[in-house]
C-alpha cells in the first residue's frame, strides 16, 4: 500500500474466494477493474465531480502510470497487491486489492476501501455513496466479475 493510501481512513473490506491461482486471478482483476468504470458515462461523471483522472491513459494491462475515469494505479505488485487511488471535490480515496494464495490452487481477493470525505459536502457525498450501500454493491460486483473471469481461465 502506498503512504498516500495508508493515511486515508479505513471504510470497509470485502473478499471473494476464487477457484484460480493468484496469477490468473491477478490478470482477471486488472481486466475487471478497468471494465467496471468503462461505461460511456464514466468520463462525464468523473468530470462532473472533479476527479483528478477523467480519461483512460497509460499502459495496458493496468500498471503504475495507468489511469481511467476516477482512478489511477498508485501501486501494482503482481500478483499480490493493486492500489487504485483517486480524488475529487468531495473525497480522496483508494481501493486496495490484496490477493492471498490459498490451498487447492485458490486465491482470496480482498478489496479494502480507504477514503476521506472532508467538510459538509464530503459528508453528504459519503452518505450518498457509502450510506446507501451503492459502494458495497459496486465493490462486490467488481470482485464477482474478477472471480468469473479468473474461473473461466
Amino acid at each position: 500500500m502506498t503512504a498516500e493510501s495508508e493515511r486515508l481512513p479505513h471504510v470497509d473490506e470485502h473478499a471473494e474466494i476464487v477457484a484460480a491461482d493468484p496469477e490468473t486471478t491477478w490478470a482477471a482483476l486488472l481486466r475487471a477493474a478497468e471494465a467496471s468504470v468503462s461505461a460511456a458515462g464514466a468520463p462525464r461523471y468523473a468530470r462532473l465531480v472533479g476527479c483528478a483522472d477523467t480519461v483512460a491513459s497509460g499502459p495496458r494491462p493496468l500498471a503504475v502510470g495507468s489511469a481511467f475515469p476516477g482512478f489511477h494505479v498508485a501501486a501494482a505488485e503482481a500478483p499480490a497487491e493493486l492500489v487504485l487511488a483517486g480524488s475529487h471535490r468531495f473525497s480522496d480515496y483508494a481501493l486496495v486489492f490484496r490477493l492471498d494464495r490459498l490451498d487447492g490452487g485458490r486465491t482470496r481477493v480482498r478489496a479494502e476501501t480507504r477514503a476521506a470525505f472532508p467538510g459538509l459536502k464530503g459528508a453528504v457525498y459519503r452518505g450518498l455513496v457509502i450510506g446507501t450501500r451503492m459502494h458495497v454493491l459496486v465493490t462486490r460486483r467488481l470482485l464477482g466479475a474478477a472471480k468469473r473471469r479468473a474461473e473461466r481461465g
